[in-house]
């Protein structure tokens, strides 16, 4: 900097101020600055000395709980992180993901992400990398839970929306089946009786199975008679595939609850290649309100992940939040459920 300063004939803190505050230096002595610097191949101040010197790094990071293709794979994460860049676009900050492998390298990656803030995508109550967030004592929220780690969660109310979306699902049915997302880190692919469903570590599908539970035995029907299908990804390939397999059992469901859109498109690809009439042999319903989801004509849940992952990154930037801010959900009705009696 003292060599360029001494080229163009001006202060250090000039050559500073041309990077750092550029409306402090006239047009004159930030073009021979930046004239001197080209012909010295001098690139500028250390980007992370700056951010060291102004208290921020003016970057926000997602920890994705997911490998990194997650984040241009599912749709509805990818509507999540649209919300968060809207703002991040806004503030003039970058976005920094921050993915999970399940190994002990999870806990150091976060701890040395350069970042003024994080959002936390929902994940296990025992994932190691929600204290790591914590002890770097910057801004952060975790989107719709797990909560008591001392972060704000930020999502809808899923047991009540799952009571809603079962109530619909369920009509009718004698036979149905919950198609959930994994029970724990662990991610196997499961088939339970409802009244033998253990211990749930994701609070997304604890909440929405909670729900949709209380659905079907609200109205006095045997919790025995509800099973839970859990699928180890959120794939429509793996919502096919079991749903394939059960309705070739010995017994066959007659709906299908599943806890995202996703599922639910591959439980319908499984009907009409089996040739079963949905919903007058499969009633089937989904959660998110995907783009994909009215073409297909699925009654769904709709919530706004792009309106959430904004207020994620609100909060995750300092700005004030509500300790339990809940967003507003509706039931979609379309073609692919009865009529309740």
């Amino acid at each position: 900097m003292r060599e360029v300063a001494r080229a163009a004939g001006v202060s250090t803190m000039t050559v500073s101020y041309v990077y750092s505050r550029p409306d402090r230096v006239s047009p004159d002595a930030a073009a021979r600055v930046r004239a001197a610097a080209q012909e010295l191949h001098y690139p500028g101040p250390n980007p992370t000395a700056r951010s060291l010197s102004r208290g921020r790094v003016g970057s926000l990071g997602v920890v994705l709980g997911e490998g990194l293709s997650y984040a241009f794979e599912d749709p509805q994460a990818a509507r999540f992180l649209a919300g968060v860049s809207d703002v991040c676009a806004s503030e003039g900050v970058g976005l920094t993901l921050v993915p999970t492998t399940g190994t002990a390298s999870d806990v150091a990656r976060v701890a040395q992400a350069a970042v003024d803030g994080f959002v936390v995508w929902t994940t296990s109550d025992d994932d190691p990398v929600l204290d790591a967030v914590a002890r770097t004592r910057l801004p952060a929220v975790v989107h719709a839970g797990p909560d008591g780690h001392g972060m704000p969660v930020i999502g809808i109310d899923d047991r009540a929306a799952a009571s809603a979306i079962g109530r619909v699902a369920f009509a009718r049915a004698t036979r149905p089946v919950v198609l959930g997302f994994p029970l724990d880190r662990g991610r196997d692919r499961r088939l339970l009786v409802g009244d033998q469903v253990g211990d749930v570590r994701f609070p997304v599908t604890r909440h929405r199975w909670e729900g949709l539970r209380a659905a079907w035995t609200n109205v006095g029907r045997d919790p025995a008679q509800l099973r839970l299908a859990v699928c180890p990804v959120n794939r429509v390939t793996e919502g096919e595939s079991h749903v394939r397999d059960l309705l070739l059992g010995d017994d066959p469901p007659d709906a299908v609850a599943a806890m995202s859109d996703e599922l639910a498109l591959g439980a319908l690809r499984a009907a009409e290649a089996l040739g079963r009439r949905v919903p007058t042999d499969l009633a089937v319903t989904g959660w998110d309100d995907s783009d994909a989801a009215g073409p297909a004509g699925l009654t769904t849940l709709g919530q706004s992940l792009r309106e959430q992952g904004a207020a994620c990154a609100r909060a995750a930037l300092g700005q004030p939040v509500q300790p339990q801010e809940r967003h507003d959900w509706h039931v979609v009705v379309r073609s692919t459920t009865r009529d309740p009696d």
